[in-house]
């Protein structure tokens, strides 16, 4: 059975170490040492207390503990491309009106097909570490009214110093939007439902003039117990605005009935579903990855099952040029939409494909058989 009251003191403990996981076997714990050589193995012990470890299916297990088949040779480190939209360290500025922030190479644990996996082995390569610099840069882009804080999870870092990121944004003008991407309340919910400064500093973004946005990071729907759905409720009562995503991921939620479940429970919640992301191709990841067009079955049939309030997901490939919506299936082709582009000219742009039931990413089906640029829909000379 699944213990949703496991936590009921304030301290959480960290595990970075399989011997400190007392539920696996000494087998299981020399299998996996080289996929931990190779990969970080973080949790706590709140998380942890959600597996029913007498099913080796759990799928928290699946999602935190090792696996073997990370060792598979497949994938790269940064199949996005964020490299190529890196301002300097710790910012990046894909989208126009978007720059993101990693403040933080800390997670309260780590997910076994985090797309984002460099920024544990280049710890201080990757994170942001001129913060004057990168609020300069804000400042002279008034393009820009969205900021994303990411990492790594920005709510890993104490309240003082995540109010000392927010705060000069609160003085930017042209900054309309703070957005924090975390999967905390997943992880460790006692750090919202704990902390009343955290609380405070939330609730002051409104106070300021400002929207905050929590993006939260539910998987499944055994993550959504008393105690995250309690954090959840106190994230609502700052005036943030919450949604929710997740990768369909082999094994956790890449059923109809499992997403069904998890986008129904998140809606009872308030949580709509933002986006649900093809996993990306990166290194150590084949075993969690489903290819596209059998996600994009999966993610159908479970918005059936859910009210519209439950469904408002967008299945989307974060591709390095820009997030590609997944639009349509036939018995011949897929239909692929920017959703929104790195390129201006490519926004709105719809491409055609022959259909590859082994493609896991953009990359691996042939040319477009044919694509057309918005600015055609326009004028209305475009017909399938």
């Amino acid at each position: 059975m699944i213990n949703t009251a496991a936590m009921t003191t304030k301290k959480t403990k960290f595990i970075t170490k399989l011997k400190n996981v007392p539920e696996l076997t000494a087998d299981e714990q020399s299998i996996l040492a080289d996929v931990t050589d190779k990969f970080e193995f973080r949790a706590n012990d709140y998380y942890l207390s959600l597996i029913d470890w007498t099913d080796l299916n759990d799928p928290i297990r699946k999602l935190i503990i090792p696996n073997p088949c990370e060792l598979d040779d497949w994938g790269s480190l940064d199949p996005s491309g964020e490299k190529n939209y890196t301002i300097m360290p710790g910012l990046e500025h894909k989208y126009q009106s978007t720059a993101l922030l990693l403040v933080s190479n800390v997670c309260g644990g780590i997910c076994r097909y985090c797309f984002r996996k460099r920024v544990f082995i280049h710890k201080q390569d990757e994170m942001l570490s001129n913060l004057e610099a990168a609020i300069d840069y804000l400042r002279h882009h008034p393009e820009i009214s969205n900021v994303l804080l990411t990492g790594g999870d920005p709510l890993m870092l104490s309240t003082n110093k995540l109010q000392n990121i927010i705060e000069p944004l609160l003085h930017i003008d042209h900054i309309k939007i703070i957005r924090l991407g975390t999967k905390i309340p997943a992880f460790n919910p006692y750090r919202i439902i704990e902390d009343h400064k955290l609380i405070e500093l939330m609730s002051s973004v409104g106070s300021a003039g400002k929207q905050l946005y929590t993006i939260v990071h539910f998987n499944h729907a055994n993550e959504l117990t008393d105690p995250a759905c309690q954090a959840l409720r106190l994230i609502h009562k700052t005036g943030s605005v919450l949604a929710n995503q997740s990768p369909i991921i082999r094994g956790i939620n890449d059923n109809p009935q499992n997403l069904a479940d998890l986008f129904n429970k998140l809606s009872f919640f308030g949580v709509p579903p933002y986006y649900v992301f093809q996993c990306r191709p990166v290194l150590g990841n084949k075993g969690y990855v489903v290819p596209i067009e059998e996600a994009y079955q999966t993610f159908e049939q479970a918005k059936a099952q859910c009210s519209g309030l439950a469904k408002r997901a967008r299945y989307a490939m974060s591709h390095e040029t820009g997030k590609i919506e997944i639009v349509g299936l036939t018995q011949k082709h897929v239909y692929f939409k920017y959703h929104r582009a790195a390129l201006d000219a490519d926004n709105g742009k719809f491409m055609v494909f022959n259909r590859n039931p082994d493609a896991y990413w953009l990359d691996d089906y042939d040319q477009p058989i044919e694509q057309f640029p918005l600015e055609n829909f326009q004028n209305s000379e475009a017909v399938l």
